[in-house]
């Protein structure tokens, strides 16, 4: 639902600029540079859905493609979007999960992002997801147009062999994680669990922060499709989620679990202005979360950077030691102005990516990685970590 506000650092290679994860963008916009690590890229499939007024239409379906090195077949996640606000749905771009995606990918998953109808190249006149009047909005018609496209990517993953469209996750960030439990209680095929991130529909945070739209209705619609739910999930939410508020989603995770679903949630503390923008702003907090959802449905492999031990390969301030090419020395010496948490990583082909605050490892391994480097982590808050090779 919310564009995202984070805005990570993306020094890669010498390119050092602010880079938001999920820009406000149009398809004329200048090309955004893809993750070459994650092999990220941009296919089409067509997908036909029915809004709530019952006009049924047939679009091309944008989907964004991240993936691990290899041939695979690998088990597939497909990643749902949120809806912006009204008045910035216009502006709404392509969705680059960018820091989740390669949580994800490192676990092992190919991750297919459909940029849903109604958004970005389809944004015009017709509006699959609205649901009506804030009073007595109509939850199902616009869960199921959402539900449906994600059951277009996973046909059009049939089709790539290097997906095995036999196992399968469905996660998604507010109205993507409306769309996670809808699909959930389809139980279609291959599905084995789902990751609702703040989900629902309703929010209104600058006239009613924390006050959605009728969220019984949104009770009521979950508590019915839980008992065709087969799968386990793990929902997401933030105390100071604008959107929703603190006790909101307390009531509809008790309504699918009274309805038969499987569902664990986990509650954290405040983050940023808007906990609702916690996928991009606290992953230190629910990488965790969703690493033991996952490890329990089989996914094991470690994706989670672990800080190294403090080296005494050089000193801190010592910008001509570090193993980038020379004339990246002085980003280098920008970094170490930033405060802690931070991180500063180096790749094999003389780059390197950093980060600060949240999940600053993982982010500094990300930006240095994107360009395909292979990379280390150099420096963790104020300690040099690096050991030459």
């Amino acid at each position: 639902m919310a564009i995202y506000r984070a805005l990570l650092l993306a020094c890669v290679l010498g390119m050092g600029a602010l880079h938001a994860q999920t820009r406000a963008a149009t398809p004329t916009a200048t090309p955004e540079v893809l993750s070459v690590d994650m092999r990220e890229e941009i296919v089409r499939t067509q997908a036909t859905v029915t809004d709530l007024y019952g006009r049924r239409e047939t679009k091309t379906l944008p989907i964004t493609v991240y993936r691990p090195a290899g041939e695979g077949p690998f088990p597939l996640v497909v990643f749902n979007h949120g809806r912006a606000v009204a008045a910035m749905r216009a502006q709404q771009g392509r969705y680059r999960p960018d820091a989740a995606a390669r949580y994800l990918v490192g676990k092992g998953f190919v991750v297919l992002v459909p940029n849903r109808i109604g958004y970005w190249e389809t944004y015009g006149d017709f509006d699959p997801e609205n649901n009506g009047s804030c009073a007595s909005p109509r939850i199902e018609p616009m869960s199921l147009a959402a539900s449906d496209q994600v059951l277009a990517t996973v046909e059009f993953a049939k089709t790539l062999p290097y997906v095995d469209a036999s196992r399968w996750l469905v996660v998604g960030q507010s109205v993507g994680g409306l769309t996670s439990v809808a699909t959930v209680g389809r139980a279609p095929a291959g599905l084995l669990g789902g990751i609702n991130f703040a989900g629902g529909t309703g929010g209104e945070p600058e006239a009613h922060p924390g006050q959605p739209c009728a969220p019984h209705a949104i009770a009521r619609y979950w508590g019915g499709l839980a008992k065709n739910a087969k799968v386990p999930m793990l929902w997401l939410y933030w105390e100071n989620d604008k959107y929703w508020g603190a006790n909101v989603p307390k009531t509809w995770h008790q309504a699918w679990v009274d309805g038969g679903g499987q569902a664990v949630l986990a509650t954290f503390g405040p983050s940023g202005d808007d906990g609702h923008g916690g996928l991009m702003t606290d992953m230190d907090h629910w990488v965790p979360a969703v690493d033991a959802f996952l490890i329990g449905l089989g996914f094991t492999a470690p994706a989670i950077p672990v800080r190294p031990v403090a080296t005494a390969f050089a000193d801190l301030t010592d910008a001509t030691q570090v193993p980038v090419r020379s004339e990246f020395q002085a980003a280098y010496a920008k970094f170490l102005t930033l405060g802690v948490p931070r991180a500063f990583a180096v790749g094999n082909k003389g780059g390197y990516g950093y980060a600060r605050g949240d999940y600053a490892m993982g982010r500094a391994l990300g930006n240095c990685q994107r360009q395909g480097q292979k990379c280390a982590l150099y420096v963790v808050d104020q300690d040099v970590v690096w050991t030459a090779p």
